[in-house]
């Protein structure tokens, strides 16, 4: 967990995680801008086998605002979701005639970043 410069936002990272960026980009495309409940909600009704691990890192996301921050859990929104590219595995497979095929294996870092919504909070304190 690492704090930002503004203490309204809390970042989790996921570092290797076993899937393309490409693939994960997708899914993290549904739940930018979202409140955490409403984008945890998105997540779990998601057919990829990715969600879940993005599931993982919003909860700690989530978990790092409320415990370390103070954070109103109700009042955060999904700021910004990224992802990165990770290592790269190279395997082979063997093909016809005694050759051989590369086979790249990628993997992501993915980041997410969660922030107290400020209209609530102004809607709140009215």
């Amino acid at each position: 967990m690492t704090k930002n410069k503004d203490l309204n936002q809390v970042k989790a990272i996921y570092k290797n995680l076993r899937s393309s960026p490409r693939k994960i980009n997708n899914i993290l495309k549904s739940i930018r801008g979202k409140s955490a409940n409403v984008a945890m909600r998105d997540l779990e009704f998601t057919d990829k086998r990715a969600a879940n691990e993005i599931k993982k890192t919003l909860k700690s996301a989530i978990a790092n605002a409320e415990n370390n921050n103070q954070l109103d859990i109700d009042n955060l929104i999904v700021k910004e979701a990224y992802v990165g590219k990770g290592i790269t595995l190279k395997r082979f497979m063997p093909r016809a005639r005694g050759r051989a095929a590369g086979i790249k294996k990628h993997f992501s870092n993915l980041t997410i970043i969660v922030s107290e919504n400020k209209k609530v909070m102004a809607e709140a304190n009215k």
